[in-house]
């Protein structure tokens, strides 16, 4: 495992580097010049004698390889500039926000999985039966919603019509269930159908039919070996997901008025923040390698011939 795990680390440290250069290279091909953007957000007119000032201030008429390295020195300290418009440097905008953007994301990767195992379980087991024919409408109510539409519904039937919860806001957890559920939804329509097809799949294999010769009792040899196989793309698809939850809780946000750097992001990109904009890149590229990262663990403690395969290279 620490062999695997090892090179999982090392093999981060390339797409780390690529990350970081996309990040750098798409604020330089930008057409706005981040001195410009800086001195509009303060409310100063540009004249050409204040950008050159503020382009030598922020380093930007130095060689793009110096610039660049610079850049990455930058990052490894945390140091992502000053916001142009709230003038606080960015990692404390990061730090104020970035909880709440955590909290609603972990929320809805919960509310995904406690949902979605049962009901794809049980639809597979009971293939053809009302349970599954409810989980394919479910699955393609949720797959065919925009996020934006159904949080709006979500408003209107629960919170407005039938005052249940909060229309938006953050504070106590009755705040997160109308946010976390249309963030869900899309993922309930996946892994749901995912764990279908994997059990299913699962239940033909020889080593099902040779549990049941043994004797093995049929909850045993669904729940411990059946699920405990079949939920595996699953997780794949939870890392993947986790990562795209972090960095895309924007919409959602913006519908629920969610105090998170969704919000803070939306904010940036109208009004040129570019500290803002590159910062958001970089920790999203982040968060999605290490998700990555931490699923490829998951699968290998799951499922220990992952581990094997890698090594003898099949």
């Amino acid at each position: 495992m620490f062999s695997f795990t090892l090179k999982r680390l090392l093999a981060v440290i390339p797409i780390f580097f690529f990350a970081t250069l996309l990040s750098f290279i798409l604020i330089r091909l930008s057409p706005v010049d981040p001195a410009e953007a800086y001195l509009v957000a303060a409310h100063i007119h540009p004249t050409d004698e204040l950008i050159a000032q503020k382009r030598h201030e922020f380093g930007l008429d130095r060689p793009l390889p110096v610039q660049y390295a610079q850049f990455l020195i930058k990052m490894c300290r945390l140091d992502f500039g000053t916001s142009y418009l709230s003038n606080e440097p960015v990692w404390q905008e990061v730090q104020r926000r970035m909880p709440a953007t955590l909290q609603l994301a972990f929320s809805s990767i919960c509310m995904a999985v406690l949902i979605s195992i049962p009901i794809g379980f049980f639809s597979a087991l009971y293939k053809n039966s009302v349970i599954d024919h409810l989980s394919r409408l479910l699955a393609f109510f949720g797959a065919s919603m925009p996020q934006f539409w159904l949080g709006y519904l979500l408003i209107y039937f629960l919170s407005v019509k039938l005052d249940l919860f909060p229309v938006q806001g953050r504070g106590t957890i009755v705040h997160l269930v109308l946010p976390s559920l249309t963030l869900a939804m899309g993922l309930i329509a996946i892994y749901t159908r995912l764990l279908r097809s994997g059990v299913l799949e699962q239940m033909q294999e020889p080593y099902v039919l040779y549990a049941r010769t043994r004797g093995i009792r049929e909850k045993v040899i669904m729940g411990k070996h059946v699920l405990k196989i079949a939920v595996s793309p699953m997780i794949t698809g939870l890392g993947m997901n986790m990562g795209k939850l972090l960095a895309g809780t924007i919409i959602v946000e913006e519908v629920f008025s969610w105090p998170g750097f969704g919000r803070f992001f939306i904010e940036a990109i109208f009004n040129r923040d570019i500290p803002v904009i590159q910062c958001y890149v970089f920790l999203s590229a982040c968060l999605f390698i290490v998700c990555n990262l931490i699923v490829d663990v998951l699968q290998m403690m799951i499922d220990p011939r992952i581990s094997l395969k890698g090594r003898t290279g099949h």
